[in-house]
């Protein structure tokens, strides 16, 4: 079995901070959600994964390289353009060579992995083998109809009146068969090809596509709230470590993680939470589930439930940020004196002054 990771797309959702960095590389708990999809996959037994890039795939295949790292072997397939998820299965046929595979979606992530999943697929053997989930809005999600014996018999994208509250999470394992599938549908309305509609026709075709419904956690990063959600929900997984030096009055509290390198004086963090590498936080307050990366800066602020990218300075704030996210390298400092929270989120490389 091989897997097919995508990584396009644009990220809009996700803008500013997509205008400088592939979403699937925005860190989650300081590691990209790009690595937890190679991770699921590796978990399961999978060794052979192709990625699926657009215009960030520089980024990209610097950040993940050949997987020797993860004890597999990643192979790049380029996509001109985002022409769909169906258009990415399509462009990776030569790779799969009739092989069985997984497709997942490198913004997802799903708490516990994929292991279950593949596991299902092999013991049962479909055509097909969809992750799905209830949702509370499935009108805003591709919606799976199941029958009576529990095989799914019908797909909508994101109907106005869903016939069931079961979500496509946004993995999905294929036989050779949707192959024929993406080569025989058209181009939907927005000009792309749709899985959803591939597997109608498998379906149509009278292939077994199959369920298989999650009870644990998952989320489709694509927006903020979504980043933040994940971050919580990452972090709530982690194991304390001090790898770095406190100095002054310092006061620990929770599930922390700080990197090497990192001096804290005179700080107090509540976990969970994450600091990088070589940071230095100085009269600072980092509250529950904030991950904050390499190289930071921060003095004289407070940080709670938020994301800070590598290469951050807060400086001389006296107010607290929170359910932000910012960007690499963005310079936040205050002109005046009179506390406040802020509500941000700063592309790379942004400045901002903070006035009252």
């Amino acid at each position: 079995m091989k897997g097919l990771i995508l990584s396009g797309g644009k990220g809009t959702r996700l803008r500013p901070i997509t205008h400088t960095a592939a979403k699937q590389l925005v860190p989650v708990a300081n590691k990209p959600i790009l690595y937890y999809a190679i991770e699921a996959m590796k978990e399961a037994g999978i060794v052979e994964i192709a990625i699926i890039i657009g215009e960030t795939g520089r980024e990209v295949r610097e950040a993940v390289g050949d997987g020797s790292r993860w004890g597999v072997s990643i192979t790049y397939i380029e996509q001109e353009a985002p022409l769909g998820l169906a258009h990415a299965v399509k462009i990776s046929e030569g790779f799969m060579q009739e092989e069985p595979f997984v497709m997942y979606l490198g913004d997802n992530l799903i708490r516990g992995g994929i292991f279950g999943f593949v596991e299902q697929f092999e013991r049962e053997k479909p055509d097909s083998l969809i992750l799905l989930s209830k949702v509370q809005t499935p009108e805003q999600f591709g919606v799976a109809e199941l029958g009576e014996d529990g095989v799914i018999i019908a797909l909508e994208e994101k109907p106005q009146h869903p016939k069931s509250d079961l979500a496509l999470v946004g993995v999905y394992l294929f036989t050779k068969e949707i192959f024929k599938a993406v080569n025989a549908i058209a181009p939907s309305k927005r000009g792309e090809l749709e899985i959803t509609d591939a597997i109608q026709y498998m379906i149509d075709q009278k292939k077994q596509v199959r369920p298989h419904v999650i009870t644990g956690w998952w989320k489709d990063t694509g927006k903020l709230s979504d980043m933040l959600e994940a971050n919580r929900i990452m972090l709530d997984d982690i194991e304390s470590e001090n790898l770095g030096r406190l100095e002054g009055n310092c006061e620990i509290q929770g599930r922390v993680v700080i990197g090497r390198d990192t001096v804290l004086d005179n700080c107090t963090v509540r976990g969970p939470a994450i600091i990088g590498d070589g940071c230095r936080l100085t009269d600072a307050f980092v509250g529950p589930y904030t991950s904050i990366g390499n190289f930071a800066r921060i003095s004289q602020a407070e940080i709670e439930h938020s994301i800070i990218l590598a290469g951050c300075s807060i400086l001389d704030l006296n107010g607290r940020i929170v359910d932000s996210l910012l960007g690499k390298n963005v310079e936040v400092t205050r002109q005046n004196t009179r506390p406040r929270a802020y509500r941000l989120m700063l592309g790379d490389n942004s400045q901002i002054s903070v006035t009252n």
